[in-house]
């Protein structure tokens, strides 16, 4: 048991070199290599969780590119570690971010550019996709269908599947090939300026990470219970106090409390459990405010 933990803590502070054991850039991908990550992709959140998100899902469909592009087992081992981190985006937008890491990957970038592109393109792909199918092309192809439906012909339904997975299909083959020319195009000029761009992925993966704290993290003091009275004036600490000295003040404070105690070696499992017993402790007495989504 003791041996297992010990493991465990090894891997997880695993240092990943940022360049690779065999630099030999060779041209192996190809469109049957694309296609197999397409199909896998489908399979983005099959592992979905608070830890990695779409982390082992994102892994699993790039597998086939990177065996093919790392024959160094170190190189394919740190490879898939490094992939196995924390990533969400929109599924059906994802093949081109596939598109682009493989391309990066198959020219042997340096894993901080790779992973400073993968977490910068992530995030904006995400709320585009929303837009773009949850709230624009589902209602449009959910309405033709319904409307055939509601008339009593039963191709009301199939044309909606149809109409909407021709978009959805179509869109995932596209866009991994867009994305693979688009990163094999882009990489020969990267290559000049390898050390800005990297620093200025780093950044707006930084910046992408900070709107995802804003977002994700729901934590704020009760009106009721988190407020005190100075003579006859009632103050609310959460509205008068905390969110003048900077909105989201809490949320901030929380994420760093997290990374601190990662770095401390605590297990992702470990804060999931503290951050569920301070709720539930923090909702018994009453101090923090529900998030309006689950009112």
């Amino acid at each position: 048991m003791a041996s297992n933990e010990a493991t465990i803590k090894e891997v997880d502070n695993l240092q990943i070199p940022d360049t690779y054991e065999d630099p030999s850039v060779n041209k192996v991908i190809d469109k049957s290599t694309l296609h197999k990550m397409v199909w896998r992709s489908l399979l983005l959140q099959s592992s979905f969780n608070y830890e990695r998100m779409q982390g082992g899902g994102w892994t699993y469909s790039l597998i086939p590119g990177l065996k093919k592009i790392h024959t160094n087992k170190k190189d394919l081992g740190f490879a898939l570690f490094d992939h196995m981190q924390f990533f969400n985006t929109h599924p059906f937008l994802v093949t081109f971010v596939q598109g682009v890491i493989i391309a990066m990957e198959e020219n042997k970038e340096n894993r901080s550019t790779i992973r400073g592109i993968k977490v910068a393109l992530m995030g904006p792909l995400g709320g585009i996709g929303d837009a773009l199918f949850w709230l624009t092309l589902l209602p449009i192809t959910g309405g033709i269908g319904v409307s055939l439906s509601q008339q009593g012909n039963i191709f009301g339904p199939i044309l909606f599947l149809l109409l909407f997975n021709a978009v959805h299909f179509g869109l995932l083959f596209w866009l991994m090939n867009y994305g693979y020319n688009t990163g094999t195009r882009a990489i020969a000029s990267m290559r000049e300026n390898t050390q800005k761009i990297s620093r200025a992925a780093t950044i707006i993966g930084l910046a992408v990470v900070g709107g995802l704290t804003a977002t994700y993290i729901n934590f704020s003091l009760n009106g009721t219970n988190g407020s005190f009275a100075i003579g006859k004036m009632k103050i609310d600490l959460q509205a008068g106090i905390i969110d003048k000295i900077m909105p989201a003040l809490l949320p901030l404070a929380y994420t760093f409390f997290c990374y601190w105690m990662l770095k401390k070696g605590r297990s992702p499992l470990t804060l999931i459990g503290i951050t569920l017993l301070i709720g539930l402790i923090g909702s018994f007495f009453g101090l923090f405010a529900w998030p309006a989504a689950i009112k």
